[in-house]
């Protein structure tokens, strides 16, 4: 796998990323209607095309097919994290995590932030991310539950 930073011209081919990371999700823990709204709003979506042209990112990817990626926008919050479904549970998000922790080191930052989905929560505590609260969010009018998290960074 490859590693490299985002660039601008990454975006449709991370739209696709998270459209399939989103649909290859149990539907056990996101129903085909939750499944539905939260992958539809990829296509015209103004604050992934921030996250994508203001923020900074890093993707992964394999035989030059992007894999996965993560932003972090504004600079202290993770704003996007996905993988595709069949790269999943691969070792791809921590990965990234570690990334993009590491930059935001580099960088001075203090703290990190991110709102991790039902799925995601689990790797950021493994890497010792704390859950500040739980949240509601309505996403194309359909209720979601997710975790608001932090970090502290801690500077070698």
């Amino acid at each position: 796998m490859n590693l490299r930073q985002i660039t601008s011209k990454d975006q449709l081919e991370l739209k696709k990323v998270y459209f399939d990371s989103i649909q290859s999700l149990d539907e056990k823990i996101y129903s085909k209607e939750q499944k539905r709204a939260w992958s539809s709003q990829v296509w015209n979506n103004p604050n992934f095309d921030k996250s994508i042209t203001k923020g900074k990112g890093w993707l992964l990817s394999k035989k030059e097919i992007i894999i996965a990626f993560a932003t972090r926008y504004p600079t202290d919050r993770i704003a996007l994290f996905y993988c595709r479904g069949k790269f999943q549970k691969k070792g791809c998000g921590s990965k990234l995590l570690l990334k993009l922790e590491d930059e935001a080191k580099k960088e001075g930052l203090d703290s990190l932030s991110t709102e991790a989905s039902l799925i995601s929560y689990k790797l950021f505590l493994k890497n010792e991310w704390e859950i500040i609260r739980k949240e509601k969010v309505i996403i194309n009018k359909i209720f979601f539950e997710r975790y608001k998290m932090t970090k502290l960074i801690k500077v070698n």
